[in-house]
């Protein structure tokens, strides 16, 4: 099972690198937001028709009324502020940089948020060796050219 996590998570990370390319291409020629709308319409459908064909086990959207907390039902909005803050990041900055920077970014909320319990997260416990981690890849960032 670990491998399968790991493989979705690289799965995932080049996909998002892909997506952010894909996104500030088109934006070029329509638009920040045209673009963004277009990118969250296409995976609506696409969710949907997968939730039609291969979603048989999961709850349906009145399922949606019962999530508490309610802003748990937020990810809509940050997703439309990721693909606008991707965008410009890649445009400004470049395709390497801007990851970096983003990755950099994921990883130090992903600790603060683990750490201290943020979000209804599991909390764990406080790691020097992590959060040394952490100051490496800061140093990357830096290092790489910013």
């Amino acid at each position: 099972m670990i491998l399968l996590g790991i493989f979705a998570a690289v799965l995932s990370g080049m996909l998002m690198s892909i997506q952010g390319v894909c996104n500030t291409g088109a934006s070029k020629s329509a638009g920040l937001w045209t673009t963004g709308a277009f990118v969250s319409l296409t995976a609506a459908a696409v969710c949907l028709c997968i939730r039609l064909f291969a979603g048989r086990g999961e709850g349906g959207f009145s399922a949606l009324t019962e999530i508490r907390p309610r802003w748990l039902l937020l990810g809509g909005l940050f997703g439309a502020c990721i693909t606008g803050t991707v965008v410009l990041s890649i445009s400004r900055l470049g395709t390497a940089r801007a990851e970096l920077v983003i990755v950099a970014a994921q990883l130090i909320a992903a600790y603060c948020i683990s750490v201290n319990g943020w979000l209804h997260a599991d909390a764990e416990p406080f790691s020097w060796r992590r959060l040394f981690a952490l100051c490496v890849t800061l140093a990357g960032v830096i290092w790489y050219g910013l």
